[in-house]
């Protein structure tokens, strides 16, 4: 599994690559600004972040709402040093997995990922994956629109049960239906499918 750390403290970060890196089961990359963390997931979408809700100049808040619009079902868990009951209400409102008050055990680390990664099914062949992710991203970019899905299927000229079945995740498209589905949004394919991960 990806996991993606936005935390302003190196020590912090480096800590957590170490800890991460001893179970084994993770692959880590640390950010100490939401840009690069942002760039990196455009590249390639982690599947947890931790997410430092006190960085300086930034607020987490605000971060934690640009990542849930950019991409929408990440696993997010906050990590902070500030604990707060109406911060974590907050936080918890905007559909974080789970609130973690630094300093937290390792045995409490390794719960809270190991309930997400049962919880968000990780771990997770590649082609299911794909199939749940590329369903969503349809359905987006169809819902911007305000396209049903016999709209979407005049603009493929795929069937409205294909186009439901990929919506679904129950099929993958051909590479013909893919390349039809990424014309009528008007994208390539590189585009389409990198904010997804692939």
């Amino acid at each position: 599994m990806r996991v993606a750390i936005l935390d302003d403290d190196p020590d912090f970060r480096g800590y957590m690559e170490d800890v991460l890196a001893d179970e084994g089961a993770y692959q880590v990359e640390s950010f100490g600004h939401p840009s690069e963390l942002f760039a990196a997931a455009a590249q390639r979408q982690p599947d947890i972040v931790l997410l430092d809700m006190k960085m300086g100049e930034f607020r987490g808040d605000q971060v934690l709402e640009q990542l849930l619009a950019r991409f929408p079902g990440l696993c997010v868990i906050v990590v902070t040093g500030y604990p707060s009951l109406e911060d974590m209400r907050n936080t918890f409102k905007l559909k974080v997995f789970d609130y973690l008050a630094k300093p937290f055990s390792l045995n409490q680390i390794r719960q809270v990922l190991k309930n997400a990664v049962e919880t968000y099914r990780l771990g997770r062949p590649p082609q299911e994956i794909l199939r749940e992710r590329l369903g969503h991203r349809i359905k987006i970019l169809r819902a911007e629109r305000a396209w049903s899905l016999k709209d979407l299927a005049a603009q493929t000229g795929l069937s409205i049960s294909q186009i439901s079945s990929i919506e679904r995740g129950a099929n993958l498209p051909s590479v013909e239906s893919l390349l039809a589905i990424c014309t009528a949004f008007k994208q390539r394919p590189s585009e389409f499918l990198a904010p997804i991960g692939f």
